[in-house]
């Protein structure tokens, strides 16, 4: 029975690098290999399965927070933050790009959707850059660096399936990924600020904006004001415990309409546009779901949990060797695999062994949706750097993406080695509510 376990792992392997649906590769490899196992009583099981996901409290909040995001998303609140942000760092070398980061990090922070912000990004921001002489190299890494952090800065629905996978309060995850998520954001500011100065040919030469400080800032108050509101309703409500985070999602929705009509951009056909968004992006996760739920019920059957944790916690190291060799794991699984067949097939086999080692689950979950924003952003495959690329201008190709992200994706690991190094990041907030 073990042996049909380690088979499973390898078919879903082989069908995801062959470019299989994920849903579909996930769900036939589990029901194929059921049957081998139990034969028929599979079928017993699978109702009550799916009918324990399609209830559950905890994901409901993902249609409500994809909704509020894409409501955002056709707001103009990105546009708007662009352009003043760029008016106020203008004057500082790199200043566009530092100008990106922290309107990925407002707009992570607000809708949580990493596609929805790296597109807008890069229709807004790119050619503006490349027009004021950034290379390529750097301006699309700043971008896909600024819209993978949607999946650390929370509400992030990367943050939500672990929470659920994991067995831990969501609450508690938000309020233990926002100080890592601002640390990443401070490294990428800094990483930016030193190469604008040591190699000012990669970045625009300072750009005056002819307005007074005055002006600057009343302008960048007018523009942040809105979305920081909604950021503290949101997350505010759930790390104080006066909402659950799918309650929190719905006043989140109500806050992005409310948005959007103070900008003008509410309608009937936006609303719709953003309904049918969710239905389509909410259906393809839970077809995941789904499929991973039923491949983790056929391999816990088969004996492969156990057989798993047993070679883990036998790791040369002990409670050390267990951590560096599960990062280092997710780190190669983020080359090849999305975040969601790593948050749904691979965690769940961590999760045992890291409980048995005493490991606090909080600050474990927080270290791999650190390590899993490399799934967005590692060449060949990472999905931001296709997100990128299809709404990029014609001079810049995937050769000038691939090499712009090498340099955060280093930066990613240093926060990801901080992390481990300073458990507190993570937990002071959490200990504090």
């Amino acid at each position: 029975m073990e042996f049909l376990s380690i088979w499973m792992i390898l078919s879903l392997t082989i069908l995801l690098l062959l470019g299989s649906p994920v849903a579909l590769a996930i769900g036939s490899t589990a029901i194929f290999f059921g049957l081998v196992g139990f034969g028929l009583d599979l079928f017993s099981l699978l109702p009550l399965r799916i009918w324990g996901l399609m209830t559950n409290i905890t994901l409901i909040a993902v249609p409500l927070f994809v909704l509020m995001g894409l409501i955002l998303e056709r707001s103009g609140i990105a546009d708007k933050l662009l352009e003043n942000m760029t008016v106020m760092f203008g004057p500082l070398r790199g200043g566009l790009a530092i100008s990106v980061i922290i309107v990925g990090a407002l707009l992570a922070a607000s809708t949580g959707i990493v596609g929805g912000i790296i597109v807008t990004m890069g229709l807004l921001a790119l050619p503006t850059m490349l027009r004021h002489k950034y290379s390529p190299e750097f301006a699309t890494g700043t971008i896909c660096a600024a819209g993978t952090l949607g999946q650390i800065i929370p509400p992030s629905i990367v943050l939500i399936v672990l929470g659920d996978v994991m067995g831990i309060s969501v609450s508690d995850l938000f309020a233990a990924s926002f100080l890592p998520g601002v640390v990443l954001v401070v490294l990428y500011i800094i990483y930016i600020a030193i190469v604008a100065y040591l190699k000012p040919e990669l970045a625009q030469a300072p750009v005056a904006s002819g307005l007074t400080r005055s002006q600057v800032l009343l302008r960048v108050a007018k523009s942040v004001i809105p979305p920081s509101a909604l950021i503290v309703a949101v997350l505010g409500s759930i790390f104080f415990g006066i909402a659950t985070p799918t309650e929190s999602a719905s006043i989140g929705v109500l806050g992005a309409i409310l948005l959007s009509a103070i900008h003008r951009r509410l309608n009937l056909k936006m609303i719709a546009e953003a309904l049918r968004g969710t239905m389509l992006l909410t259906s393809m996760v839970f077809m995941v779901v789904i499929g991973a739920s039923i491949f983790g019920m056929v391999f816990i059957g088969l004996g492969g949990q156990e057989m798993v944790k047993g070679w883990l916690l036998n790791l040369p190291g002990e409670k050390a060797g267990f951590i560096v060799t599960s990062m280092v794991l997710i780190f190669l699984l983020g080359i090849f695999f999305e975040f969601l067949e790593i948050s749904l097939i691979a965690v769940p086999l961590l999760v045992p062994a890291a409980q048995q080692a005493g490991i606090n689950m909080t600050w474990y979950a927080v270290l791999i949706a650190m390590n899993l924003q490399t799934a967005f952003l590692s060449p060949p495959v990472g999905a931001s750097l296709f997100f990128l690329r299809g709404v990029a201008p014609p001079g810049v190709t995937m050769s000038h993406i691939f090499r712009g992200v090498i340099p955060f994706m280093v930066i990613q690991l240093i926060a990801v080695g901080l992390l481990i190094l300073f458990p507190q990041i993570a937990l002071w907030l959490p200990g504090i509510k």
